[in-house]
């Protein structure tokens, strides 16, 4: 067991676990994009469709800004990472939806909320590499404070219109009121 401290941990161990941190978000990325795009392909007809259509394209380019901010970090990527969390995106749509063959309307619901988590996640990921950012410098390598205010901005606008389509699709799928509709 180790022990726990309050001081930083040793630069060497810092980079490693640097590493396995934005590895992580990068695979959580990859598979959020996939099932950005199935989700948006599949409600493609609905009211829905245009918007979720964007967020898949934000997503995809804010997977390819991480992945930019790994080169400027010399941050290797674990491709064994993105890989098992693009399969595991994949198995994911062999899971129970109260159908046994097609969508189920609870796939909707379920997926924007995997959307959802994803796009928090990186949120918090875009705070850690400015704080990265700022621990380094004004000369220090890696993304531009900046650049990170902005995916920081975008993903908590995405994560507000994901909870809109959350809440849009639990009415339809339950009949219950939005949190919206309740306020009024």
């Amino acid at each position: 067991m180790t022990e726990r401290s309050d001081q930083p941990a040793p630069p060497d161990q810092r980079s490693r676990l640097l590493a396995i941190y934005l590895n992580d978000h990068l695979a959580g990325a990859t598979a959020a994009v996939e099932l950005a795009r199935r989700l948006a392909k599949a409600e493609v007809s609905s009211p829905d469709g245009p918007e979720l259509d964007r967020l898949a394209d934000e997503m995809a380019e804010d997977r390819a800004r991480l992945a930019d901010a790994m080169r400027l970090l010399d941050v290797e990527v674990a491709h064994y990472k993105t890989w098992a969390l693009w399969a595991a995106e994949k198995a994911g749509r062999l899971k129970l939806n109260g159908q046994l063959r097609g969508r189920s309307p609870l796939s909707t619901v379920v997926e924007l909320e995997g959307l959802l988590l994803v796009v928090t996640s990186l949120a918090s990921a875009w705070r850690t590499l400015r704080a990265v950012a700022e621990d380094a410098g004004p000369a220090g390598a890696g993304p531009g404070t900046e650049r990170l205010d902005a995916l920081l901005r975008r993903s908590l606008d995405q994560a507000a219109r994901l909870e809109r389509l959350r809440e849009a699709a639990v009415t339809r799928v339950f009949g219950t009121a939005t949190a919206q509709e309740r306020r009024r």
